[in-house]
């Protein structure tokens, strides 16, 4: 798996692949706004005001542009916060009613990343009837989750999570859960994962790493996790897994990086070889090249002054997305799992050698899982179906 990387590129080499196809959004309705007090939240900047609702003319403006500027004959809208849920109701009873009016014929798929504070039987049926994917932030039993997770007075979050999980259950609503892998899940891969499949019931996760530098610029902050961490935890869940839930339980970095090996995209964009094409809307109908870069120097433009599909188009967009193979360390462009790692989120490239802070943890849970991924790999070439790998581990 050794990478053939070329050494230099430009603005032309990449600019028609990178812009031929779709784009995606992720709308902060809400923009930073939240009903809780995480820790670990990167939204919560102390030089912006909490942010007003997107208002009306522009949250009409946004689902216009977004599905006229479609080339595919599906549209995926990603709310996202912030909380969302803090709109109300009836603001995505209104996105629905924009979506139908513009929709001309088009495929229209939501998607909805919550808390699940506000979450209760209203909020079930609407996600039910309108056929809306949930996206559940949980991340593990109380000691964990609770840890970072905490009501602005500190109180435990965990029950109202835990509840709406087992609403979303009771009324037929699609959902995946959204896992924090922090400071306090080092060495508890297996009971998070465990928690997750046979507590919340969840068949499809999703891992993100906290890896944050702070604002003094020394080190990674109190509650990242470290890199050898990182790699552990993704090791032991997928020993859990790849025994006994391959084809039951789907887990994001996993199906990502048997995408890769097989020649395909991955499906998380920090594992991808160039910045995803997905815009990050906010509340105002500012565009940025990525939730994680929400700051003045990245704006791309407005949607009340420019089409999302020009902003998309544009030199300083594509330019952000060719960054993160440019920017690639000499050691990045020889490893051997450059192709399934492209190193990693270029906001974890904080290290004196320009290398993800995560390096080591990934380069340890690429090494332990390339001899069953490659086992998987053959069975889906052969046609034969990944959970056979079970019985060869019996």
């Amino acid at each position: 798996m050794k990478a053939e990387c070329k050494n230099t590129f430009d603005y032309h080499d990449i600019s028609e692949i990178i812009t031929e196809g779709t784009f995606s959004t992720m709308v902060k309705p809400v923009g930073q706004r939240c009903n809780l007090n995480c820790s670990y939240c990167y939204y919560l900047r102390p030089d912006i005001k909490a942010s007003e609702v997107m208002g009306e003319s522009l949250l009409e403006e946004y689902i216009r542009q977004y599905i006229t500027g479609q080339k595919t004959e599906s549209v995926s809208f990603c709310w996202h916060g912030g909380e969302p849920t803090t709109a109300g109701l009836d603001y995505f009873r209104k996105a629905v009613e924009l979506q139908k009016k513009y929709a001309d014929g088009k495929e229209i798929v939501n998607t909805f990343q919550t808390n699940g504070i506000l979450i209760d039987k209203e909020w079930c049926r609407f996600f039910a009837e309108n056929k809306f994917l949930v996206g559940l932030s949980i991340d593990g039993p109380a000691y964990i989750h609770d840890g970072n997770r905490k009501w602005s007075g500190g109180r435990s979050s965990l029950e109202a999570a835990s509840r709406a999980a087992q609403m979303f259950h009771d009324n037929n609503v699609e959902f995946n859960t959204l896992t924090t892998v922090n400071n306090l899940c080092e060495g508890k891969g297996e009971e998070v994962y465990l928690f997750l499949r046979d507590v919340i019931g969840s068949t499809f996760m999703q891992f993100l790493p906290v890896a944050d530098l702070p604002e003094t610029g020394a080190g990674a902050t109190r509650y990242s996790v470290t890199p050898e961490g990182y790699g552990k935890f993704l090791t032991d869940v997928f020993d859990i897994w790849i025994k006994n839930d391959v084809g039951d339980v789907f887990v994001q970095i996993f199906e990502s990086t048997l995408a890769q090996l097989c020649g395909y995209q991955a499906a998380v964009c920090t594992l991808g070889e160039y910045c995803s094409n997905a815009l990050t809307v906010e509340h105002n109908g500012d565009v940025y090249p990525c939730d994680h870069y929400v700051s003045p120097e990245y704006r791309l433009g407005n949607i009340a002054e420019e089409g999302l599909a020009e902003i998309f188009k544009g030199e300083k967009r594509i330019n952000f997305t060719l960054a993160k193979k440019t920017g690639l360390s000499e050691s990045c462009t020889r490893c051997r799992y450059n192709t399934l790692c492209h190193g990693e989120c270029p906001k974890h490239r904080f290290t004196e050698n320009s290398e993800s802070y995560l390096c080591k943890g990934l380069k340890h849970y690429f090494e332990h899982v390339e001899p069953y991924m490659t086992y998987i790999k053959g069975l889906l070439e052969s046609g034969l179906p990944a959970s056979l790998i079970k019985t060869k581990l019996l």
